[in-house]
């Protein structure tokens, strides 16, 4: 009797009986597609059933010789990968459109080659003279890259088995087909079995494996989720359109820490990077407005100062407007009803924009206080106290909390020309010789210590 087919969610995975429009697990629309099984596996019923092979079983005492790792010479791509380039990882690479992936990973490509690994860019967007044209334009012409156009990937894994490359690009995993599966390109059953047979193979031959994938419109990686749990690194590739700054972000590496970022600039001649990210995203601050201040935060294993900027103005009739760009909006909204609640300071009637300066994207709720101060600054069109960088998590009493690493934030201000610090009372930390630091209990302290308002 045949199967009954099955529908899965691409955003959410989950699995249907039947076709519809919106996932009831979810509540996304078309993102429901038919999903083949790809095989039935072996019997285990009775005692004539297909058994396996034994498998070796080792204990935890056992130490195994640590994986070396292959530098690119690109700091930032080493720093994100958690040091370098390990063999046989799986490492998958999502961004928008037009972001820079594919740009990236062919001077990434180019980088590895001229380390001494062999290195194969296979497209499955572009031709192989497009990828020679905008090789020529980045000035990689003379890197031992070696470049194909195929889309099928029974023909690919049978190209890497015998070409054996240390590397090897897929871009992207969506345009990959594989025929033993009975449904269109980028599919969930499709990229499901290709994201698969690619790990695979990456770890059966030891070869290292880069596939970029599409994002959806909510930004995450398209497909179905499983595909980020297959393969040992996942990285986001971000940036602004307006701004010329790119981040790449891990956000999840079997290698090293996670939520690290590698810093980059777009120029005409590709992607450059930029050594100290603290000084881009920081303006002038021997002239700072009302309305800014300077968080000192932590990206997985690099402290990163930037500015958050925020304008507060009266709201024509109607309800008050609430716009946030580089940062969480629902945790602007709890921090705009801890300043009402906790410290009589209303927002009601008003527009609040808040903005993170550079096209940076903050995340850390050890950002909480100095939103609240940058607020604070824009409504009582106050400026903080020259060179001063805050940061501290605020509670719904009203509390600041203390937050991790405040020596290496403090170490990181001093460095870029800061002399004082606003943040948690209970912060632990040493002595910084010519650091001056204020410590704020709660945020009314906040608001009568700095800005004499209430």
């Amino acid at each position: 009797m045949a199967k009954s087919a099955s529908f899965t969610c691409s955003n959410c995975s989950a699995v249907h009986s039947k076709w519809s429009g919106r996932c009831d697990d979810c509540g996304s629309w078309n993102t429901i597609s038919e999903d083949t099984p790809l095989s039935a596996g072996p019997e285990t019923k009775g005692l004539g059933a297909a058994r396996g092979k034994t498998i070796t079983l080792s204990s935890l005492a056992e130490e195994d010789a640590p994986r070396p790792r292959t530098k690119s010479g690109l700091g930032e791509l080493d720093r994100v990968l958690g040091g370098g380039l390990v063999p046989a990882s799986a490492i998958l690479v999502g961004g928008d459109p037009g972001i820079g992936k594919s740009t990236l990973l062919l001077q990434g490509a180019a980088a590895f080659a001229k380390a001494g690994l062999k290195a194969v860019y296979i497209s499955g967007e572009e031709a192989t003279s497009q990828v020679r044209m905008r090789a020529r334009r980045l000035g990689l012409s003379d890197a031992p890259v070696q470049l194909a156009a195929e889309t099928n990937l029974r023909n690919i894994l049978t190209t890497l088995e015998k070409e054996t490359p240390d590397v090897a690009i897929i871009d992207s995993i969506q345009t990959m087909w594989l025929d033993t599966v009975g449904s269109a390109p980028g599919s969930v059953s499709q990229v499901r079995a290709a994201a698969h047979e690619l790990t695979s193979f990456a770890k059966r031959r030891g070869i290292s494996v880069v596939l970029v994938g599409h994002v959806t419109k909510e930004g995450q990686i398209a497909g179905p989720r499983v595909v980020e749990h297959m393969v040992d690194t996942v990285l986001y590739f971000e940036g602004e359109r307006g701004h010329q700054f790119r981040i790449l972000r891990a956000v999840k590496n079997r290698f090293g820490p996670a939520d690290e970022i590698g810093v980059f600039e777009m120029t005409g001649e590709g992607l450059s990077q930029v050594s100290n990210p603290s000084a881009l995203f920081l303006s002038d601050q021997d002239a700072q407005q009302p309305g800014s201040a300077v968080f000192a935060g932590i990206e997985g294993t690099r402290p990163v100062l930037c500015e958050f900027q925020a304008l507060v103005a009266p709201a024509p009739a109607g309800q008050a407007r609430r716009s946030v760009v580089g940062w969480d909006g629902g945790r602007l909204a709890m921090i705009l009803a801890v300043l009402e609640a906790r410290c009589g300071i209303p927002f009601a009637g008003l527009d609040v924009y808040l903005n993170v300066a550079g096209g940076l994207r903050i995340s850390e709720p050890a950002a909480d206080l100095a939103v609240a101060a940058a607020l604070l600054s824009a409504r009582e069109d106050t400026s903080l106290p020259r060179r001063t960088v805050v940061f501290g998590e605020i509670s719904l009493s009203g509390s600041v909390r203390p937050v991790g690493q405040t020596e290496t934030r403090l170490k990181e201000a001093q460095k870029l020309g800061f002399e004082a610090a606003i943040l948690p009372e209970r912060s632990k930390m040493g002595t910084i010789a010519g650091f001056e630091v204020q410590k704020m209990p709660d945020l009314a302290t906040l608001v009568g210590t700095i800005f004499g308002a209430g």
